[in-house]
């Protein structure tokens, strides 16, 4: 895990391709994540609460090993350096009497 914050990893320069899409979810581009690691946001995690990547709908089921290649090479390391952030089920939102167990207005056998 990459943790020292005084790494000189040189300024951002921009590429041809920064302006390609990444995170479909959250339409984050390469660039973006080139630029975040480049003020200073080392870990996926940081990146993944700063730009929010992977936090969409398919929860990183399509770019999160994209975003960890792209972090690893702007830091000159071995994407197996980087921690992965942790994965959790993705999630939508739940009406209120469903988790009331009610039925709807309306609805209700009277």
């Amino acid at each position: 895990m990459i943790n020292d914050r005084n790494r000189e990893i040189g300024t951002f320069v921009p590429a041809a391709d920064d302006d390609m899409i990444v995170c479909r979810c959250e339409e984050i581009t390469k660039g973006e994540i080139r630029r975040a690691v480049h003020e200073g946001m080392y870990t996926i995690t940081e990146i993944r609460r700063y730009l929010r990547c992977g936090m969409g709908l398919c929860q990183g089921q399509t770019c999160a090993r994209l975003v960890k290649g792209i972090v690893a090479r702007e830091l000159k390391i071995s994407p197996a350096q980087l921690e992965p952030a942790s994965s959790r089920a993705p999630m939508r939102p739940t009406e209120m009497h469903i988790l009331a167990n009610e039925e709807k207005e309306g609805k209700r056998d009277e």
